[in-house]
């Protein structure tokens, strides 16, 4: 009998025990992370995640005692590398990966992070078809290029610009960011006329050749989404081809400032040759908490942890590690533990060589993931929630331009209110639809010094000219008409346009198509239509003014008015003194002088006999009673 008690003492104790692990916290949590450790952002992302960690295994409010572990990998900018050290990491049970800051490194790690239910948090991949759809445990703290090329197009709209250049690097984040640049300029009636792609290398020879084709075309607007160059290679090859002038207007998304606000103070001081140019910058507001984050970080550079300034995306760097921290803890609190299991699938592989088979899944894995979407507190870079896209709230952009060595910031957009003197909060409310005339912007340096708006175009030498469409009437020829067997249009509407021609300041390259064949009137409505549909450039002519033309096509000032008239012929007359006399005839004239003499008499007999003024000698009242 005892032999049998004590081995079941054994198992009953073992249970209990394995029962008391199981449920206990543990001790170390893995976390990951994926970047370019010798880049713009990722200088920057490396100390302030490091801050964070340290902030967070300090901090007794929060996990609790579990401390937790960071392991990084430099994927130095690689697909290959960054799905390598994906792997790496998971074999490490991380329970979340954050990062990469590349876009195209993001499509392929988040395809392994939704096998593995592991999710992936990035803080500085903008491409915005990274879609929760697509990636369900992609997370991003980052606001999406979506809202970037809204604002975007929102300052061409602003300046009145129709056509653009875009100079974009040839990768998902370039295609796609300008992809959606294009289709928020096809809502303002404007359009990338010219895309330059250029490869990740940013080859000098390269970008020069590009530039220099560029110049041979007409616009003058540049749109630069490229990935963050500390040599500025883009603007210093520009400033070489005399592309910095009067001339051009060059514009750039957060790159720019991203790469701007990594300076230190001494080099931003030789940044004369960026004079004019106007970019985004991820707006974070002022608080008192960034103030002593930025004050901590100048104690890092001098404790040589930090090598470079403080930029946007470390701010969001910091912040998703208190996010992945902030619901761990909530996570830890409802489960106890972390494991992981292997996939039968995977196990099924093990044939192949690979050891494919050691991966584990994160059984927590879909647990955290809307632990982490439900997050709702104010970090170094604002109030941090997500939409249901599993993007952060976009807190908008500020507009900065470069003017001689300072960068000013002269004005904000949100994609609540467009584009402003303040600074608006885009999560009080939704997208609303803003004119140009509520739009708001400080008086802005263009490149060569001036502050007037850029006329953004030239005529370029091998540019076509103007198709205008002219009608070929059959009647009323003398407003405009082809002359028969000569193919010279002429008319009074084609005297005011070459009029008008002539009071612009430069040449404008035009030839008139007539519409129609002058045996007889062809339908303005096709005429106007054609102008919409661009076969036409323009139209001249006699073509009237009406609302469902008007929503098509814009039109001139009127300068004929055609409004309803009475024709009557004019008969010569002498005038005399006796002229007022002619509306009336002499029968007529007649009746009115009786009709008064008779309401003379009348008035005479009712106060005749009352009124003292109606008394007296006949020739008194005969002239009281006439007047």
């Amino acid at each position: 009998m005892k032999e049998l008690v004590i081995p079941q003492l054994f198992v009953s104790i073992w249970l209990l025990v394995n029962g008391f692990v199981s449920c206990q916290r543990p001790a170390v949590v893995n976390l990951g992370a994926i970047f370019t450790f010798d880049s713009v952002i990722g200088k920057a992302a490396k100390p302030a995640m490091e801050a964070a960690v340290s902030d967070i295994n300090n901090d007794i409010r929060i996990l609790n005692g579990t401390k937790l572990n960071l392991l990084m990998v430099d994927v130095n900018c690689s697909v290959f590398l960054g799905s390598v050290g994906a792997f790496q990491l998971v074999e490490e049970e991380v329970v979340a990966i954050i990062g990469p800051q590349s876009s195209g490194i993001a499509h392929m790690i988040s395809t392994i992070a939704n096998g593995l239910q592991v999710p992936l948090i990035s803080y500085a991949a903008t491409d915005p078809t990274l879609s929760a759809l697509q990636f369900p445990f992609f997370i991003r703290t980052t606001q999406s290029d979506s809202y970037q090329m809204a604002a975007m197009a929102d300052l061409v709209d602003f300046f009145r610009w129709r056509e653009v250049i875009a100079i974009v690097v040839d990768d998902e984040y370039g295609r796609n960011g300008i992809g959606a640049l294009g289709e928020e300029l096809n809502k303002k009636r404007a359009k990338i006329s010219y895309k330059l792609f250029l490869s990740n290398q940013l080859d000098e020879s390269e970008v020069m050749d590009k530039l220099n084709k560029s110049k041979l075309l007409g616009p003058r607007v540049y749109v630069v989404h490229v990935n963050p160059d500390p040599r500025l290679r883009i603007f210093t090859v520009a400033r070489k081809l005399q592309m910095m002038t009067d001339n051009y207007t060059w514009l750039a998304t957060d790159w720019l400032s991203a790469t701007l606000d990594s300076f230190p103070p001494t080099k931003k001081a030789s940044l004369g040759f960026l004079q004019g140019v106007v970019g985004l910058r991820q707006h974070t507001p002022e608080s008192s908490q960034k103030r002593a984050f930025m004050s901590r970080w100048k104690g890092m550079q001098r404790k040589g942890s930090a090598s470079s300034e403080l930029n946007t995306y470390g701010l969001q760097a910091y912040d998703t590690v208190w996010i992945v921290a902030y619901a761990i803890e909530r996570f830890l609190d409802e489960h106890k533990t972390i494991t992981f299991s292997f996939n039968s699938k995977l196990v099924d592989m093990k044939t192949s060589g690979l050891q494919i088979e050691k991966l584990k899944v994160f059984t927590g894995g879909n647990d955290l993931l809307d632990i982490i979407l439900q997050t709702n507190f104010t970090g170094l870079s604002g109030q941090v929630q997500f939409n249901q896209d599993q993007n952060v709230f976009s807190g908008g952009y500020d507009v900065i331009n470069i003017d001689q060595v300072s960068i000013r910031t002269v004005g904000y957009w949100s994609n609540v209110s467009g584009l402003s003197l303040s600074p608006q909060d885009a999560r009080k409310g939704e997208q609303n639809s803003y004119s140009r005339v509520d739009q708001r912007l400080q008086n802005i340096t263009w490149p060569g010094g001036k502050t007037e708006r850029p006329r953004g175009w030239i005529i370029a030498p091998d540019e076509r000219p103007l198709r205008i469409g002219v009608p070929n009437r059959a009647s009323f020829v003398e407003f405009v008409t082809e002359v028969h067997g000569s193919h010279r249009i002429e008319g009074y509407c084609i005297d005011v346009f070459l009029k008008a021609r002539e009071l612009i300041p430069y040449d404008v390259p035009y030839m008139f198509e007539p519409f129609g064949d002058g045996q007889s009137n062809p339908r303005y409505d096709d005429l106007v239509h054609m102008v919409a549909a661009d076969v036409f450039d323009a139209a001249v002519g006699d073509i009237a003014i009406l609302t469902n033309r008007t929503k098509m096509v814009d039109f001139s000032q009127p300068y004929a008015s055609t409004g309803l008239v009475i024709v009557a012929p004019i008969r010569n007359s002498k005038s005399s003194a006796w002229v007022f006399l002619q509306p009336f005839t002499v029968e007529m004239w007649c009746a009115i002088a009786a009709s008064f003499v008779m309401i003379a008499v009348v008035i005479w007999i009712l106060e005749h006999r009352v009124n003292d003024e109606f008394r007296g000698p006949p020739k008194k009242q005969l002239v009281t009673m006439l007047m």
